[in-house]
């Protein structure tokens, strides 16, 4: 196995699809989907740990040049991990729900189709980049994932968390339709008959 295998940025992404499963388990801590509010606050909490870890990963990664073909395997396979899941519990639970699931699924879908093109593209030994629009996707996902998490909770201390999170999602989804749109333009170049 390569020394980077076990650098810290490579732990650091590991530690963030352990918290998938942690995220999950506090929806159920009762036996059931409706979690007490300290729960929430819990998932809320292993959330940010996680979504932490995403800018430090690639940052450490680059800066301490331990960039290594597992980490950036799995780098966008834990991030998807992350909010696949926790999008399907906000769904399930009722955080979102009505027309704000098309937030969710425009998110989720987007996510699906870019990792299959950059699956594609690999193959041709085509990279391509992530933009600086990416970067505010990911950012908006995770903020408005994380006031959803709070969500009923939260709605205790400042009142319309909940919504403040759809309209967050809302943007996000937008801003992932544009991203999603540039990285198919960028691969449709690419893609052969």
């Amino acid at each position: 196995m390569s020394s980077t295998t076990y650098s810290l940025p490579n732990l650091l992404t590991y530690a963030r699809i352990v918290c998938v499963p942690l995220v999950v388990v506090c929806f159920f801590v009762e036996g059931s989907l409706k979690s007490p509010d300290y729960a929430r606050w819990t998932a809320l909490a292993i959330f940010i740990a996680a979504s932490i870890t995403d800018y430090f990963d690639g940052y450490l990664a680059r800066a301490w040049k331990q960039t290594s073909t597992i980490g950036r395997m799995l780098d966008p396979i834990a991030d998807k991990l992350l909010v696949a899941a926790v999008l399907l519990l906000l769904a399930a639970d009722g955080t979102i729900a009505g027309w704000s699931l098309w937030a969710a699924i425009v998110i989720l879908c987007r996510e699906i189709l870019v990792s299959g093109l950059r699956e594609y593209l690999a193959e041709l030994k085509v990279s391509v980049p992530v933009t600086r629009l990416a970067k505010w996707k990911t950012t908006f996902q995770m903020v408005s994932i994380g006031i959803l998490l709070a969500g009923p909770a939260g709605d205790k201390l400042i009142p319309n968390v909940t919504e403040i999170g759809i309209v967050c999602l809302w943007i996000a989804a937008v801003i992932t339709l544009i991203t999603g749109y540039d990285y198919f333009r960028a691969g449709l170049r690419h893609i052969e008959d």
